[in-house]
């Protein structure tokens, strides 16, 4: 038996190493904020590292939110949070935002909405 399945450990101890011990993003990115890297980017990410250089790959040629993005390279939403946001400011992927910050009222009116409707189903 491998020796990484045996262990549970290891799951935990890997993203704490992808992060560097950090569990806080450099700046907050929404979960549903639309992400993209250019060709150019993708190629540069290779020395970036190997979670970098997927999350560039998952986000050349389509616009990705960052739920989407830790769903497509199987990355705990944490981790994923933490290097995107490394990678946003390296310049490695370009943040589009969601909506525009005067309209948050507007949002959680029409999420809180979203989320009644869910309730009654």
């Amino acid at each position: 038996m491998d020796q990484r399945r045996a262990d549970p450990r290891g799951a935990l101890v890997r993203p704490y190493a992808v992060t560097r011990g950090r569990t806080e993003p450099r700046q907050d990115i929404a979960l549903e904020a639309v992400l993209t890297a250019s060709p150019t980017a993708v190629a540069e990410s290779r020395f970036a590292g190997h979670d970098k250089h997927r999350i560039a790959s998952v986000c050349e040629g389509r616009a990705q939110s960052l739920a989407e993005i830790a769903a497509y390279t199987r990355m705990p939403l944490g981790v994923a949070r933490v290097l995107v946001a490394d990678m946003v400011a390296e310049g490695l992927l370009t943040l589009h935002t969601a909506a525009p910050a005067d309209g948050f009222e507007e949002r959680m009116e029409i999420l809180g909405r979203v989320l009644s409707g869910l309730r009654r189903l």
